[in-house]
């Protein structure tokens, strides 16, 4: 099980020294804790009361992660194949609505690959008619990526989907995330 302290001590604006302080427990201590060590009785009790909070608000439970909300994420990017952007759009409407922070971080992820991938078919699209014109090509040239991006939509989407229901995770994500 994973704990809150992090996250709640940031919110007040606490150092890790200034929460060790305020309940009287060590740094090491506190550090500990924020890099995941089990938190329970007489330390859960104590780090609530300095952090204003119930004990129950520390934790989270891993066991029933729900990731629901990052699957219909990762379905709503489908809407960009009939809505221009909407595989940017409707992602990030549903990640900003969203509470749960495993959900945020997923459709966050899901998001920035969209941005990144209409960003490329874009460029290609504008310069898909020079190409066209210097070689002097009488087929369609701007036919070719956009196929392409089309199914590399449909692609993401569906390997993303089965990583999400095996995993809990995602199978295609950036290695660094913008949003």
């Amino acid at each position: 099980m994973k704990n809150k302290v992090k996250l709640l001590r940031e919110e007040k604006n606490m150092t890790q020294n200034e929460l060790a302080e305020k309940s009287g427990l060590s740094l090491r201590t506190i550090q500990r804790i924020e890099a995941g060590n089990i938190l329970k009785g007489f330390t859960l009790k104590t780090i609530a009361e300095a952090l204003q909070t119930d004990p129950e608000n520390l934790i989270v439970k891993k066991e029933n992660a729900q990731i629901d909300r990052a699957k219909l994420i990762n379905l709503s990017v489908l809407s960009g194949l009939i809505i221009p952007f909407g595989s940017i759009i409707f992602p990030l409407i549903l990640t900003y609505k969203t509470k749960d922070e495993t959900n945020k971080e997923l459709g966050k992820q899901i998001a920035s690959v969209q941005i990144v991938l209409s960003l490329v078919i874009s460029l290609l699209m504008i310069l898909s008619p020079f190409i066209q014109k210097i070689f002097t090509l009488k087929f369609p040239l701007f036919i070719i990526p956009l196929i392409a991006y089309l199914g590399l939509k449909l692609l993401i989407v569906f390997l993303n989907g089965i990583s999400l229901n095996q995993k809990q995770e995602l199978s295609i994500k950036l290695k660094n995330n913008f949003l």
